[in-house]
């Protein structure tokens, strides 16, 4: 008794392609030549303002709004030096250590706080692990000047205005519920039988956090430490509410305290401390984006 396969040939994509007419080649190369053309003139338009407000740190100031082409037609070399040192008695180097300092003890303060509350709501069982849930998500539809005045009085009472630890401090006691559901969502699409396993072979929780589950949440983490920095980075109403010292501004409140400074604002020096304050965002996010984007796809698949 003889058994006869038979093979089909398989057609794959280019083989499909190199069957198909020449006018349907023709409407695929048009199609595809006009979304391109469409995305290269969107993506221009939305580059645009970034590259002029570049390209008018360049500009002499009666140039900067008196055209909107991106070349300079004289080039000022000169607004950088200036900007650097516009404000009296401290430099843009100050405002931008100061913003650093604040950033990076977020970054650290919501990691640490909001890893370890979403692994407790994600693996413990605790009385009420539902409601305190819910009520986590409740303060996420919370406006942020509805706790405005509460938050300045308790700051008040501590003694903390005028310093960096309103700012930061909250962020080491899992202030940010955003980030707790969103680290929550992504240790829930993590399977249980790793944790069973580990346990079996005489691992401890806090073992399984730092050693298995920690690497394991990276996505998360990254994503959830870029929207820290830049939130942080960019906060201009926190810092003006609880400091008063220019020594201690970040650079939100160093800009607009250069726009104050003089009567005859000289724009191009300030526009180069804008690009000097939105550089770090520009960099981090080029090269975390891969793990922001895994982070966001793959938070919440599971749960």
């Amino acid at each position: 008794m003889t058994v006869s396969t038979e093979v089909r040939p398989t057609i794959g994509r280019q083989g499909l392609f190199s069957r198909m007419s020449d006018s349907a080649k023709t409407r695929t190369y048009i199609s595809a030549g006009v979304r391109h053309l469409f995305l290269a003139a969107f993506g221009i338009i939305m580059v645009y303002p970034l590259l002029w407000l570049v390209f008018s740190t360049f500009k002499p100031n009666v140039e900067i709004f008196s055209s909107a082409s991106l070349l300079p037609q004289t080039w000022e070399f000169s607004h950088w030096r200036q900007g650097w040192s516009a404000i009296r008695g401290h430099t843009f180097g100050t405002f931008f250590l100061n913003s650093a300092v604040i950033s990076g003890l977020s970054i650290v303060g919501t990691l640490i706080s909001c890893s370890l509350a979403a692994y407790a709501f994600s693996r413990f069982r605790f009385p009420l692990k539902r409601v305190w849930f819910s009520i986590l998500l409740v303060t996420m539809m919370l406006p942020s000047q509805v706790l405005m005045v509460p938050r300045y009085i308790l700051f008040v009472n501590l003694g903390w205005i005028d310093s960096f630890a309103p700012l930061t401090v909250p962020n080491f006691f899992g202030s940010s519920a955003f980030f707790i559901f969103l680290i929550t969502q992504f240790i829930r699409g993590i399977p249980y039988d790793l944790d069973e396993s580990s346990f079996i072979d005489g691992c401890s929780r806090v073992r399984f956090l730092w050693s298995i589950l920690l690497p394991l949440m990276r996505p998360a983490l990254f994503t959830a430490a870029l929207f820290t920095f830049m939130w942080t980075w960019q906060d201009f109403m926190g810092p003006l509410i609880y400091i008063t010292s220019v020594r201690l501004y970040p650079m939100p409140l160093a800009l607009n305290l250069f726009v104050d400074a003089q009567a005859a604002v000289n724009w191009g020096a300030l526009h180069s401390m804008m690009v000097f304050s939105i550089a770090p965002i520009i960099i981090l996010f080029f090269f975390a984006q891969r793990y922001f984007v895994e982070g966001i796809v793959t938070t919440g698949m599971k749960g």
